[in-house]
């Protein structure tokens, strides 16, 4: 659906991919943000008559866990420098976006209660828990990460690229092209061998009453 055959070894074919692309606006018009994208709305990617159930499927809360480890994969794949989400008011688009694994900072934790700590048992001089008190806290064995998107730094071709850089851009397009393509095979899928029903369930709920006092 959305995937190009695109010669490799021609840059005027490369540059003409890149600049006919389709972009979004990754934040607001006026800040002319814009990076790769593609329309996914339901009306756009899903046959006439599996769209009754596509936006019922919308609805269900875990229907979306495959797709979710497609996207998450792509991020991984790239160490994610280039992540992909959706944007839109219905979040009706895919968008590829610059980001990077950040380094929280967290050194030490309590086994006790979980809390994190900017510093070693070394730099504090002691293991004790600043949340519960209790002398528990350890250093990590491994850095905690995590994921920071930038919506506002734009991806877009720019003609003071050399070629390499072209080629580079235009491979990283093409493999969020096919991305996409999986994402929307994956959700078509989904409407062909499911169907929405409602179940009943019971949550439990906390609530005060009154309790006869012991004598002892």
């Amino acid at each position: 659906m959305f995937e190009q055959k695109i010669d490799m070894r021609s840059k005027k074919e490369m540059v003409n991919f890149l600049e006919n692309h389709f972009r979004y606006d990754t934040m607001n018009s006026w800040n002319q943000s814009q990076s790769y994208a593609h329309n996914v709305k339901i009306y756009n990617v899903i046959p006439r008559e599996l769209q009754d159930i596509a936006f019922e499927l919308l609805e269900v809360e875990n229907a979306f866990e495959e797709i979710s480890m497609i996207i998450d994969e792509f991020g991984e794949n790239h160490n994610y420098n280039y992540q992909v989400g959706f944007n839109g008011r219905s979040g009706g688009y895919l968008v590829l976006y610059k980001g990077k694994l950040e380094d929280t900072g967290y050194k030490s934790r309590c086994t006790n209660c979980g809390q994190l700590n900017f510093k070693t048992i070394e730099e504090s001089k002691n293991n004790i828990c600043g949340k519960c008190g209790e002398p528990t806290r350890k250093n990590l064995d491994h850095r905690i990460t995590r994921v920071v998107t930038y919506p506002g730094q734009p991806i877009c071709y720019d003609e003071d690229m050399d070629f390499n850089e072209i080629k580079s851009l235009t491979e990283l397009i093409i493999e969020f092209d096919e991305l996409c393509d999986e994402v929307v095979s994956c959700f078509i899928d989904l409407c062909k061998n499911y169907e929405v029903v409602e179940e009943e369930i019971y949550i439990p709920k906390m609530i005060k009453v009154m309790q006869e006092k012991t004598i002892v």
